[in-house]
């Protein structure tokens, strides 16, 4: 399968992407598949681009990150250059998840404390409610 050309019905069964999200990664540089008429051919570079593509957004990378770093295979220093953007947008990506889950972490805390309040506000008012209608 390396160096065969897949239609973009068999891209959409292999990545889980629709068609849609194919001709949009197109529109946006980040594949560029061959065309045989109005059948677009995905090779096997296109392949490992939407396999980089789908990973870099699972880490939160923007479209725009993912086209720059992909775009700086083609520099010639046996992609150092690609490497390395990639590990430093990838260390500022992870500071930032971290603080959103530190947040989400703070978020829950809250969350967890205020409905153990509503808990024991309800059951106050349960007891009151059952006293009355005892009378």
């Amino acid at each position: 399968m390396n160096d065969e050309l897949l239609t973009i019905r068999q891209m959409c069964e292999k990545f889980g992407v629709t068609p849609r999200t194919l001709r949009f990664y197109e529109q946006k540089e980040l594949l560029a598949p061959l065309r045989k008429g109005q059948t677009r051919l995905y090779t096997r570079r296109d392949r490992a681009r939407l396999k980089l593509v789908l990973q870099g957004k699972r880490f939160s990378f923007t479209l725009e990150e993912i086209r720059r770093l992909l775009d700086l295979y083609h520099v010639g220093d046996q992609q150092y250059t690609q490497y390395k953007a990639t590990y430093e947008l990838a260390l500022k990506h992870l500071a930032e998840l971290e603080a959103q889950r530190a947040e989400l972490d703070r978020a829950i805390a809250d969350l967890k404390e205020q409905l153990a309040w509503g808990a024991r506000k309800l059951a106050e008012l349960e007891r009151l409610q059952n006293a009355g209608a005892a009378e």
